[in-house]
C-alpha cells in the first residue's frame, strides 16, 4: 500500500534540486570564511553568521521540499492575496517604529527571532501574480491599455514602495523579473521595447533623485575617481579579484575581509570568494548558475499550462539575473546596486524566498508534459 501511495506522486526534477543544494553548500563554505572577522568584531565569536546561515539553509531546503509537494495551482488561486500581503508588508516597512532601520535604509521588519526583508518575498509574489494575470488575459495582450497596463501598474506599485526604502538594487531586480514574465506571458515585442524605454527613464529619474546613486554611476564610468570615497568598494573588490588570480590565495586566506572590503558577506561576497578560491573555482560557480538557467527554462518549456510556464521563467530569471547583476557589479561591468548573490550571500529572507520559489518550480516539474 505504501509503495502504491508513493507512486501517485511523480518525481520532481532531481537535477534542479541537487543543483540548489550544491549552491547552498558552496554558500556555506564561502560564508564560513568571509564572516569570521565581522562575526568576531560584532559578537565576540567567529561562527555567529555561519551558524545562522546554516539554520537559514536548513529551513530553506525543508521549505523547498515541502512546497514541491503542493500543487502549484494553489498559488495561482491565491496570487492576488499574496500580492496584496506583500504590498502591505512593504508599506509597513516604511512606517516609523514598525520598519527596522539600518543607516538610512528602512528595509526590514523585526520579528524578534530574525529580521525579515519583505522585498525578497515581494519578488516571488509579483511573479505569481503576473503569471496568473497573463494566463487569464492572454487574448487581451494586443491591447496595451487592457492587457499590459494593469500588470504594469501592479509592478510599478511594488517597485515604487521598494525604492522608498530606499533599495535601488531590489527595485531594479523587480523590474527585470517582471520584464521576463511579460515576455513569457506573450506580450508583444513592441510593447516590451516601450516598457524598456519607460523603465530606463524611470530608473534615470530615480538615480538623479539621490546624489549617492548618481555618484555610483560616475564611479562606474571612472572607478579611479575618488578611490577612497565613492569608488572605494569597487576598487577594493577589483583588488580582491585580481589578487586571487587563477588559483586563489586559499580558503580562509582573504585579506580584504579584514575590514578593507565593505559588505564581505553581502553584496561583496563574490569578491571574497574570488580572492580565496581563484578564477577556476569561481568559474564552477558561474557554470552552476548557467545550469540553473538551463534546467529552469527546461521546466518552463515542459510546464503543463501557461501559468506554470510563466512562473518557472520568472523564478529562473530571478535567480540568474540577480546573480548576473551582483557579479557584474563586482567585476566592474555594471554599477554597484547592493543586490545580493543568490544562495551565496548571507541572509535569511533571500534564502527562504528563493527556496520557496525553487519548490514551486519543482512542483511544476512534477506535472511536466
Amino acid at each position: 500500500m505504501f509503495r502504491r501511495a508513493k507512486s501517485k506522486i511523480p518525481a520532481f526534477d532531481k537535477k534542479l534540486a541537487g543543483l540548489t543544494v550544491a549552491l547552498c553548500v558552496i554558500g556555506l563554505v564561502v560564508i564560513s570564511s568571509a564572516s569570521v572577522v565581522l562575526s568576531f568584531q560584532r559578537y565576540g565569536r567567529t561562527g555567529y553568521y555561519l551558524e545562522r546561515q546554516i539554520v537559514f539553509v536548513i529551513v530553506g531546503l525543508l521549505l523547498m521540499f515541502v512546497v514541491s509537494r503542493i500543487d502549484y495551482h494553489w498559488f495561482r488561486r491565491y496570487s492576488r492575496i499574496l500580492y496584496i500581503l506583500s504590498a502591505v508588508f512593504l508599506v509597513a516597512v516604511l512606517i516609523p517604529h514598525i520598519g527596522f532601520q539600518v543607516g538610512n535604509s528602512r528595509r526590514w521588519l523585526n520579528f524578534g527571532f530574525s529580521l525579515i526583508q519583505p522585498s525578497e518575498f515581494a519578488k516571488l509574489a509579483l511573479i505569481l501574480y503576473l503569471g496568473a494575470w497573463f494566463e487569464m488575459n492572454r487574448e487581451r495582450l494586443n491591447n496595451f491599455f487592457a492587457g499590459l497596463l494593469p500588470p504594469l501598474l501592479a509592478t510599478g506599485f511594488l517597485a515604487g514602495l521598494i525604492i522608498f526604502e530606499p533599495d535601488f538594487g531590489s527595485m531594479s531586480a523587480v523590474l527585470l523579473i517582471a520584464l521576463s514574465v511579460f515576455y513569457a506571458g506573450g506580450a508583444r515585442i513592441a510593447h516590451l521595447l516601450y516598457l524598456l524605454i519607460l523603465g530606463s527613464g524611470v530608473g534615470w529619474l530615480a538615480v538623479q533623485a539621490a546624489p549617492y546613486r548618481m555618484q555610483r554611476i560616475l564611479t562606474f564610468l571612472n572607478p579611479s575617481n575618488d578611490p577612497l570615497g565613492a569608488g572605494y568598494q569597487i576598487n577594493q573588490a577589483m583588488l580582491a579579484i585580481g589578487t586571487g588570480g587563477f588559483w586563489g590565495l586559499g580558503l580562509g586566506q582573504s585579506r580584504q575581509k579584514f575590514n578593507f572590503l565593505p559588505e564581505p558577506i553581502g553584496d561583496s561576497v563574490f569578491a571574497i570568494m574570488s580572492e580565496e578560491l581563484g578564477f577556476w573555482r569561481v568559474a564552477i560557480l558561474l557554470l552552476l548558475f548557467a545550469l540553473f538557467a538551463i534546467f529552469g527554462l527546461a521546466i518552463a518549456r515542459r510546464a503543463p499550462d501557461e501559468f506554470g510556464r510563466n512562473v518557472a521563467v520568472g523564478i529562473t530569471m530571478w535567480v540568474v539575473l540577480q546573480a548576473a547583476v551582483n557579479i557584474g557589479a563586482m567585476v566592474g561591468i555594471l554599477p554597484l546596486t547592493g543586490i545580493t548573490l543568490p544562495f551565496i550571500s548571507y541572509g535569511g529572507s533571500s534564502m527562504l524566498a528563493i527556496s520557496i520559489g525553487v519548490g514551486i518550480m519543482l512542483n511544476i516539474s512534477r506535472q511536466r508534459v
